[in-house]
């Protein structure tokens, strides 16, 4: 599910069966280019509160730009595929071409791009953690949360239609967002009775959904410990295997010596007898 959403909005980064300098380039990229993106999301916070554009802006997004650039003429050269590599990383591509801050001078609208530059930042948190795949992957979890959430967007929607204390399509969305996570901060109240038993709905549908999610999660934790446990054991009896294969050379050994030492002892003992004692 994660990979497949990862190639849908093209920031797959570097495939798996990439050759490993190509796979070991690109995992130097992720941490500064998330640390770029949440310095997008901090830039932005200071121009809203300034309520202008910063003077240093210009540099900072010429800056972001050139290292996106870098990034995607630096890994499309490592990859031995690399029709495969910007056909599953086109959002790269997107970035660099139509993000030249120099466009924006012109188009003034296309500074609206910059927003695609946080979506790094999701893929590659999704990418680089490996727990996190797997934990979506438990239990069909990843497609689980993506119907719940169609159902919220559904159910706030129905809700603004079927009771008058929700306003918007947004305002229900909101009311369904914290019904079904059981939050319910109550500063949307359904005022029917239709609005209500749908929102019991809702909370039971919250109820299973957080359950399973907590029950996924312990399960997935617990079959990490049991399978570290398992790969000391593994670890453990390589390593008997080990010692006990050379207890069994050593015993080789030392029958061998032992052999030459009787051999060695037995040819003294031919050599050094008195051949005239013999004839006695």
């Amino acid at each position: 599910m994660i990979v497949s959403l990862s190639s849908a909005i093209g920031l797959s980064g570097v495939d798996v069966s990439e050759n490993t300098q190509a796979r070991r380039v690109g995992r130097y990229f992720e941490w500064p280019m998330i640390g770029i993106a949440f310095w997008i999301i901090f830039e932005w916070y200071l121009e809203a509160q300034a309520d202008k554009p910063l003077p240093f802006a210009h540099i900072t997004d010429w800056f972001l730009w050139t290292f996106f650039l870098l990034e995607t003429v630096i890994l499309t050269s490592l990859v031995d595929d690399k029709k495969r590599y910007l056909r599953t990383n086109w959002s790269n591509l997107v970035i660099v071409i139509a993000g030249m801050p120099l466009l924006w001078e012109y188009l003034p609208y296309a500074g609206g791009l910059r927003a695609l530059r946080l979506l790094a930042m999701f893929t590659m948190l999704m990418n680089m953690s490996g727990s996190f795949q797997k934990i979506m992957g438990r239990n069909h979890l990843g497609p689980t949360l993506m119907v719940s959430f169609i159902i919220i967007v559904m159910a706030g929607t129905l809700m603004a239609l079927i009771d008058p204390n929700v306003d918007t399509p947004l305002d229900g969305i909101w009311w369904a967002w914290v019904t079904v996570t059981t939050v319910g901060y109550g500063d949307i109240v359904p005022g029917t009775t239709a609005g209500r038993l749908f929102g019991s709905l809702l909370i039971l549908m919250g109820i299973g959904l957080f359950s399973m999610m907590t029950a996924s999660f312990s399960a997935f934790f617990m079959q990490r410990e049991e399978e570290d446990l398992f790969d000391k054991e593994r670890s453990h009896a390589a390593q008997l295997e080990k010692m006990e294969g050379r207890m069994e050379q050593l015993e080789k050994k030392l029958d061998r010596l032992l052999i030459m030492a009787l051999e060695a002892e037995r040819a003294q003992l031919e050599k050094g007898r008195d051949p005239e004692a013999g004839e006695r």
